[in-house]
């Protein structure tokens, strides 16, 4: 498929001042979808994100158009979202995608928690998080597409079978299954969850701050303290663990951001749990793609250095279960 022609194809579509797409270019990242940054000859910044054909769907992720509207109704609750411009037509050539303006800023966690140039926004990122993730979980119902339910317990089922499904023996993993059963706490009203809310998903610009929030591929609906947990997940710090929330901030920022917002009250005990479940789900996650490697399905050294990341979230689920006990 020739992405660049297509687009070329679209840009009159897209504005009534273009004529064409210019400067179509594919960027890195991903594992089962394909973005594409190009941009009108009006001048207009765009974003492409699209499935490519045979690519296998995640089971809990929504489609693409599902996806836009998730990022239009966040929109109207003011969270920072791209603005959706298109979603394709099967006449647009392009397949199974939709096309957003373009946002300027970083989404390289490891530069967000490091480099100088976000030294002036960095302090305040964790209470926008918690602001953010307010916004989000205000989202009316009815304005959504179908979703998928979820709460704490049947995650726990659903990762434990997959786990099972790989015949691994993990001490640590055993331990933590148990562990979060006995602990999960007991379902609320659901609201739209992200589903994977993290350094790394956002983007961050050195000036404005978090201004916008990507990839809703996993979206659905579910317990808020799901997301406020997944950003603390220790694996999504990039190296600034005494840092718990994205490498930049505190539990305490993070929560009073949250109520500054208007979200439900949501105790740190309950953010910690939905924190453990997150490592523990993370690491099966890693465990699968070691498995994908180890058995040829997959031969990439992406897979295998994932897979390697096993034993950190070990380590994670260790510190936690003695902190929580």
């Amino acid at each position: 498929m020739n992405i660049p022609a297509a687009l070329a194809r679209l840009a009159p579509h897209l504005s009534a001042r273009a004529t064409t797409a210019v400067n179509a270019r594919q960027l890195s990242g991903g594992a089962s979808l394909e973005t594409w940054a190009f941009d009108l000859d009006d001048g207009t910044p765009l974003i492409l994100r699209r499935r490519p054909e045979g690519a296998a769907m995640r089971e809990t992720a929504a489609p693409l158009a599902h996806e836009a509207a998730l990022i239009v109704a966040a929109a109207r609750t003011g969270a920072p979202v791209p603005v959706i411009e298109h979603v394709c037509d099967p006449e647009d050539g392009l397949g199974e995608a939709f096309v957003m303006r373009r946002l300027e800023g970083e989404t390289l966690g490891k530069r967000i928690v490091r480099d100088a140039a976000f030294d002036t926004v960095r302090p305040g990122l964790a209470h926008r998080c918690g602001q953010v993730l307010a916004q989000i979980h205000g989202a009316l119902l009815d304005d959504l597409p179908s979703l998928a339910t979820s709460d704490a317990r049947g995650e726990l089922a659903r990762y434990e079978a997959v786990y099972r499904q790989h015949t691994a023996e993990r001490p640590t993993f055993e331990a933590a299954f148990r562990w979060l059963e006995a602990s999960a706490p007991e379902p609320v009203t659901p609201v739209l969850v992200h589903g994977d809310f993290r350094n790394g998903n956002l983007m961050v610009h050195p000036e404005q701050g978090l201004v916008g929030v990507l990839d809703w591929e996993l979206a659905h609906l579910g317990d808020p303290a799901e997301d406020l947990g997944w950003i603390c997940v220790n694996s999504w710090r990039f190296g600034q663990w005494r840092q718990p929330v994205g490498g930049f901030g505190d539990y305490q920022a993070l929560l009073d951001g949250y109520a500054a917002a208007g979200g439900r009250e949501i105790l740190l005990s309950r953010l910690q749990f939905w924190q453990a479940l997150g490592s523990l789900k993370w690491g099966v996650m890693c465990l699968m793609m070691y498995s994908s490697f180890a058995s040829g399905a997959d031969p990439s050294i992406e897979r295998a250095m994932i897979g390697r990341r096993v034993s950190e979230t070990e380590i994670d689920l260790v510190r936690l279960m003695e902190a929580m006990a």
